[in-house]
């Protein structure tokens, strides 16, 4: 039942205002001035104040401040254009003047509580949320990820480098388009670029942009992902595997702010704010000189780590039923649980694919499953992955899978491409070159 204030200097009209709101259900207060009001208990213990504007002593209006955040309706009997603006500019919810009639008034006070009652629901909603997603809507309860979530909420306002670690399928462009949306540029673009996704010969093309006639094919001018990126974020997703040539020229960007496209001998202004991810070993890449020492600590400004799905405790558990409601929406699936089997193999296994395997392992289940539970029949995580159908040759009876590819890998990228690598493989390029990460196959430079 909500409660409402009626201050009003007139006991009359107070009485019946009284009498009209109780007979519609209302929790009704009362009080003859400012002074009095503030003496029957906490303003905010109300759900509406309705006061007159003119009262012995201060003025209605001073309610508006006194009871914030609880709205307050301005009656008068003095109704005048200029009393309605002023009423409103100082914060009250509405405005009604007398006479009014009983309907009237409990309209505006129906539509007014209605209000409250939805703003309130969001307030709580945004609380929830703010606990189980406290930034950029990630899941995470555990020390390591609550660690990312305060990184996160300090660095993002600033406009420092950020450099952001962790296995293939940790979620590492979600940290990054957190650390966007909660920075002032959060109105100007983030750009991803996958660095390892791009072949080595375009990669400063596609970065820096060209002019026309810059190499054969470049038949026009082309602005690069850099240029794109100008007055927001640039995101360089697996940093590890840029080009020595590449890193130079990032190296300028963020030294001097300036750019040059392939082909150009002028150089143009261009104002973005780096965050790069790598699961790789940049120090260990200095030293073999893969990288360059200069950018490595131009890029360790901020770095997040983020941890590995196998070391996030119960929060795998939490990702499970998030993910599991998310394909059910996607696929137009009922609503479904796991059963206790399956909760329970979804803690024991591994996940060497992390978050994404999980997200993958749960969308096919849900796709097979036949009822509104997933059993544990339905999440194969102990299988051994398929061979590609595409694969020529059987490897040896006593060959894993894991060898077979090693093998494949190293006998073949002496005279084949990563896309033809991959063809062969049956896979994708980048999948190509995520596996050959996991197993520790990089390719020969």
């Amino acid at each position: 039942m909500s409660h409402i204030l009626i201050v009003e200097d007139e006991a009359i009209i107070r009485s019946a205002l009284k009498r009209l709101l109780k007979r519609n259900g209302y929790e009704v207060s009362e009080a003859g001035s400012v002074q009095e009001a503030e003496g029957r208990q906490p303003l905010r213990n109300f759900d509406l104040v309705i006061t007159d504007l003119r009262l012995p002593g201060e003025p209605g209006t001073a309610l508006i401040d006194k009871a914030a955040p609880v709205p307050v309706l301005i009656m008068t009997s003095y109704a005048s254009v200029n009393s309605a603006v002023e009423s409103m500019k100082l914060g009250a919810v509405d405005y009604i003047a007398k006479p009014f009639e009983h309907e009237e008034l409990l309209l505006v006070v129906g539509r007014i509580l209605k209000q409250q009652t939805r703003e309130r629901q969001v307030a709580a909603l945004k609380s929830e949320l703010s606990q189980s997603y406290p930034v950029g809507g990630m899941i995470g309860r555990c020390p390591a990820m609550l660690e990312v979530f305060g990184r996160i909420r300090k660095v993002a306002p600033t406009d420092a480098t950020v450099l952001i670690l962790g296995e293939s399928g940790t979620g590492k462009e979600l940290v990054a388009r957190a650390v966007h949306e909660n920075s002032p540029r959060k109105e100007a673009p983030i750009i991803a670029v996958n660095c390892a996704a791009i072949p080595e010969g375009l990669i400063e093309s596609e970065l820096f942009g060209h002019e026309k006639g810059a190499f054969t094919g470049a038949v026009g001018t082309h602005r690069g992902l850099v240029e794109a990126a100008d007055g927001g974020t640039l995101f360089l997703d697996e940093i590890g595997e840029l080009p020595l040539e590449a890193q130079a020229r990032l190296l300028r960007v963020l030294e001097e702010g300036e750019i040059r496209r392939v082909g150009s001998t002028q150089s143009r202004r261009v104002d973005v704010r780096l965050v790069a991810a790598t699961h790789r070993d940049l120090q260990q890449l200095v030293n073999d000189r893969q990288f360059r020492g200069d950018l490595y600590y131009r890029l360790h400004v901020m770095e997040i780590r983020l941890p590995p799905l196998r070391e996030r405790g119960e929060d795998i558990l939490e990702l499970a039923r998030v993910l599991l409601e998310k394909s059910c929406r996607r696929l137009n699936r009922p609503p479904m649980a796991y059963s206790p089997e399956a909760l329970g193999r979804l803690t024991q296994y591994h996940w060497p694919g992390n978050v994404r395997e999980l997200e993958n392992v749960i969308e096919r289940a849900v796709i097979l499953a036949d009822g509104v539970e997933l059993g544990a029949h339905l999440l194969p995580l102990d299988a051994t992955p398929q061979r590609p159908a595409e694969l020529t040759g059987e490897p040896p009876a006593s060959e894993s899978l894991e060898e077979y590819f090693r093998r494949f890998v190293r006998e073949n990228e002496g005279n084949m491409t990563e896309t033809e690598l991959a063809k062969r493989l049956g896979i994708s390029r980048k999948t190509l070159w995520e596996r050959r990460q996991r197993l520790g196959v990089p390719r020969e430079r």
